[in-house]
């Protein structure tokens, strides 16, 4: 009698809406390591997956914006406590997708992770670093305070498909907005995978949107939807005509727009006259991340307050 089993093979679905629907087009398409070996099928996503899902963020978004900044900060601590549960799965999972070794995945995941609890630790935070009171010349007094901007879709780094996605998801999220991700097209898998980690946490379904498809083919109706406040276009990098073919779409409802960086080398060529300056797939995600990308996606509010006036010396409090 073989002991021989039959391989059990992992479907990797899209995650829209807190479920794991397959592309409505029915489409797949190959996903394969460095030296070409097959490591699953991926799904294709359409327009109609993309609407979806900003559909799915839209209805989310009342709800995890309107939550404490405490309350997010916890959720975002039990989903880097989750990805420490299936931490081999990742290392296996990054080792493969971007041709690393297992002690340099391993290395690459536990930065993902500490990521995560970085991101958990800022949501009542950052309203004390971009708000406060504003000195005024008279009986008033107003504050700003930071509010989410709303639905945003995020073009992941193609390069980096754990820790750089992870890098572009937290900060979203962590200021309470809601994001339609598009994940890495060579290298989606972590990102999906990563969906399967935000189901079994606290996150509310919705809040989170995971494509994986044509980075290109996705964008497009993205930018120009007009039910999406924001768009990254860190997933863009290295294709300047497409970066600028999503900002025009982007400028028909306004959408705040956050341009992929742009190397140092590119720019002293521009600044000496040579070929002009093209975007990089991000800069060293394992650098501080500092809060720019926290501040990204957050309007200001400001509200004015009479603070009337004590007896007839005039003085106000």
């Amino acid at each position: 009698m073989s002991d021989g089993r039959l391989s059990v093979f992992k479907t990797y679905k899209l995650y829209v809406g807190g479920k794991f629907p397959r592309s409505e087009s029915g489409r797949v398409y190959e996903v394969t390591d460095s030296k070409g070996k097959w490591l699953g099928n991926a799904p294709q996503s359409s327009r109609k997956d993309a609407r979806d899902a900003v559909v799915a963020a839209r209805k989310a978004f009342g709800g995890w914006s309107g939550a404490t900044a405490y309350n997010r900060g916890q959720v975002l601590y039990r989903v880097a406590e989750m990805l420490e549960g299936r931490r081999e799965q990742f290392v296996r999972e990054v080792a493969d997708a971007e041709g690393l070794s297992k002690s340099k995945a391993a290395a690459v995941v536990d930065a993902a992770i500490d990521r995560w609890v970085w991101y958990a630790g800022w949501t009542d935070k950052i309203g004390q670093i971009v708000g406060g009171a504003n000195p005024v010349a008279g009986p008033f007094l107003n504050l700003s305070t930071p509010e989410p901007t709303g639905v945003v879709t995020v073009l992941a780094p193609q390069e980096s498909s754990f820790l750089g996605l992870v890098s572009v998801i937290a900060p979203v999220i962590a200021t309470g907005n809601t994001a339609v991700v598009i994940a890495s097209a060579d290298a989606p898998l972590p990102a999906l995978s990563l969906g399967e980690v935000l189901a079994t946490s606290d996150l509310p379904g919705g809040v989170v949107n995971i494509l994986s498809g044509r980075t290109a083919e996705l964008a497009a109706p993205l930018a120009s939807h007009q039910d999406v406040n924001a768009i990254d276009l860190t997933g863009a990098a290295g294709d300047t005509e497409l970066a600028k073919e999503l900002e025009i779409a982007a400028a028909d409802n306004l959408k705040r727009v956050l341009r992929p960086p742009v190397s140092r080398d590119h720019l002293g060529k521009e600044a000496h006259g040579a070929d002009r300056p093209q975007a990089v797939d991000g800069a060293d995600w394992t650098a501080d991340p500092g809060t720019r990308r926290l501040t990204a996606f957050l309007e200001t509010k400001t509200v004015w307050h009479p603070t009337g006036a004590l007896g007839a010396s005039g003085s106000s409090y």
